[in-house]
C-alpha cells in the first residue's frame, strides 16, 4: 500500500510514540509543540516578503486587519506596503516556535494568490500545510495549457469540487499556479492529480481511483493488502491520424549505376539542325508556327461554333415488320373460331 492510497485522517488519536524503526510514518501521532518547550525563545529574527498583484490590493488592505490579528496570537509582526506593494512578516522576542515563520510566509503567499483569508488562515494549524504548484512550465503550448487547465476544474467546477472532497483540501486555480490547502497526505494527491492532468492525463482516472482507496481502507480485510488490482489502468492512445499523401510516390529500384544525364537545350538544337539557322530563319520558322497554331485554333473553334446547329438523328416511328418466327399460325386460329361457333349454337 503505498503513501497516497489512505485518507489523511485516517491517523489513530490515541497512538503512542513509536520506539524503532517504523512501517508507516504517516501512522506516527506528531507532538505538539508548547511554548514550555522552548523557553528562551529565538536567537535571530526572521522575516520573509512577498510581493502582491495590483488588483489584489483592495482585498488585502480590507483584510489586513484579521491578519494581524491571527498572527499576534503566534507572536508575529506582520506589516503591508502599499507603495511598494509587498508583505512583510517577521518574528519578535516573544515568538516560542521556529517553525511558526514558516507557516507565515505560506499565509502571505497564499494571500497574494487569490486564496481567501478564510482558507489562508488555516495554514497557521499544525496539521494543515499548503502547497503552489506552478503549471505554466508543464506545457509549452498556450492552448494545450488553456485547455487542460479548464480540464482540471471541469464544468462548473464540478472536477475541482470532487478532488476537494476526496483529498479534504482546498484547492483554488489562478493564473499559471495552483494553490491548494490542507493535511500533508491530501497535497500529495493533489500535487499528483494536476501533474498528471497537465501531461495529458484526464483527471476522472485519479478522482475514481481516490473513490475506490477511499472504500477500500473501509475493508479491514484489505486495508494491509496490495490494491494495485482494484485500481484502473490508463493506458496512453495516439488518437492522431497520420495524414495520408494525395500522390504516392513509387520507389525506383535501386541501381548501382547513375541515371543517364539529360540533353540540355545546345544538344536539343543540334540534333533538330535549329543550332545551325540564323537569326531571321528562326524568327521565320517562329511566325510559321505561330500561323500554324491560329489555323489549328480556328478549326477548332469553328467545330465547337457549328456543333449547336447540327441536326439530330431521326427515328423512325413506324411500326416495324413482324418477322418470319413471328408470323400467325392459321390452323390453330381456324380451329378456335370454329369451337367459338360451336359454344354460341347450342339450343338455350
Amino acid at each position: 500500500m503505498s503513501d497516497s492510497e489512505s485518507d489523511a485522517g485516517d491517523q489513530p488519536e490515541n497512538m503512542d510514540h513509536f520506539n524503532g524503526p517504523v512501517e508507516n510514518a504517516w501512522l506516527m501521532k506528531i507532538p505538539e509543540f508548547k511554548p514550555e518547550d522552548n523557553p528562551n525563545g529565538l536567537v535571530e529574527e526572521s522575516s520573509f516578503s512577498c510581493l502582491f498583484p495590483k488588483y489584489r490590493e483592495k482585498y488585502i488592505k480590507e483584510c489586513w486587519p484579521l491578519v494581524v490579528k491571527a498572527l499576534a496570537t503566534h507572536n508575529i509582526k506582520a506589516d503591508l506596503d502599499l507603495i511598494v506593494g509587498n508583505m512583510t512578516v517577521r518574528t519578535t522576542r516573544k515568538t516560542w516556535d521556529p517553525f511558526i515563520i514558516l507557516k507565515s510566509r505560506d499565509l502571505i503567499k497564499l494571500l497574494s494568490r487569490s486564496v481567501p483569508f478564510e482558507q489562508s488562515v488555516k495554514v497557521l494549524e499544525d496539521e494543515i500545510s499548503c502547497d503552489i504548484i506552478k503549471i505554466k512550465n508543464l506545457v509549452r503550448n498556450k492552448e494545450k495549457f488553456v485547455k487542460r487547465r479548464s480540464r482540471l476544474i471541469g464544468p462548473n467546477g464540478c472536477t475541482l469540487k470532487s478532488l476537494e472532497l476526496l483529498t479534504n483540501c482546498y484547492v483554488l486555480v489562478q493564473g499559471a499556479t495552483v494553490s491548494s490547502i490542507g493535511p500533508y497526505k491530501g497535497l500529495q494527491c493533489v500535487r499528483k492529480v494536476v501533474e498528471e492532468t497537465m501531461k495529458n492525463i484526464h483527471p476522472i482516472y485519479n478522482i475514481k481511483a481516490l473513490m475506490i482507496k477511499r472504500e477500500l481502507m473501509k475493508d479491514e480485510n484489505l486495508r494491509d493488502e496490495n490494491w494495485e488490482r482494484f485500481l484502473p489502468r490508463f493506458q496512453s492512445k495516439n488518437t492522431t491520424k497520420r495524414n495520408k499523401p494525395k500522390v504516392i510516390k513509387k520507389k525506383k529500384e535501386y541501381t548501382p549505376f547513375p541515371p543517364e544525364l539529360q540533353e540540355s537545350k545546345i544538344d536539343k538544337q543540334l540534333a533538330s539542325g535549329e543550332y545551325f539557322l540564323t537569326d531571321e530563319q528562326k524568327r521565320s520558322k517562329k511566325r510559321q508556327e505561330q500561323v500554324n497554331k491560329e489555323k489549328r485554333d480556328a478549326v477548332v473553334q469553328k467545330e465547337r461554333r457549328e456543333k449547336d446547329f447540327v441536326a439530330p438523328a431521326e427515328t423512325d416511328h413506324r411500326a416495324p415488320k413482324a418477322s418470319a418466327a413471328e408470323k400467325i399460325d392459321v390452323k390453330s386460329l381456324k380451329s378456335k373460331i370454329a369451337k367459338a361457333n360451336k359454344r354460341t349454337a347450342k339450343p338455350k
